[in-house]
């Protein structure tokens, strides 16, 4: 189930949703076995960047450095392409999509979990598809 020539790695937020069972036993469920967690805060947590912009950033820099080990783990593993990191939590999102720049020219693609399920499951062209059904009549108007 990964990508043909990339690889994911998971972040569980420090929030996580996933309550009923190990979150990483619901994501290899979900997208693979061949899916490694990306350990330690990304420095988001809800207002955290905006009102501790100085802790913040100490994290955000253990983060780069935690994901550039864990990039090198998939490179040894023969890993070539990109690397997806997946969330579920839309500050981790946002905190994770700011290390693309940062991490092996660009190669590093943050994006929710369900949203890489929804391309595996219903192909790259999903959500054109799903906007393209919704605006000729898929969705139900309501006028008040």
């Amino acid at each position: 189930m990964l990508p043909t020539k990339g690889a994911y790695l998971y972040h569980d937020p420090c929030h996580s949703p996933m309550k009923l069972q190990d979150p990483m036993k619901t994501v290899k469920a979900l997208v693979g076995e061949q899916v490694l967690e990306s350990k330690r805060c990304c420095g988001e947590s809800g207002t955290l960047g905006v009102t501790r912009p100085d802790i913040s950033t100490q994290i955000r820099f253990r983060k780069e450095d935690e994901l550039r080990r864990n990039e090198a783990a998939l490179r040894a593993q023969g890993v070539q392409g990109n690397v997806k990191i997946l969330t579920s939590c839309p500050s981790c999102l946002q905190g994770l999509s700011r290390y693309q720049d940062d991490m092996s020219n660009g190669l590093l693609e943050a994006d929710y979990i369900v949203v890489e399920m929804a391309r595996q499951i219903l192909g790259e062209q999903w959500l054109p598809e799903y906007v393209a059904r919704a605006n000729a009549g898929g969705i139900e108007r309501v006028l008040v």
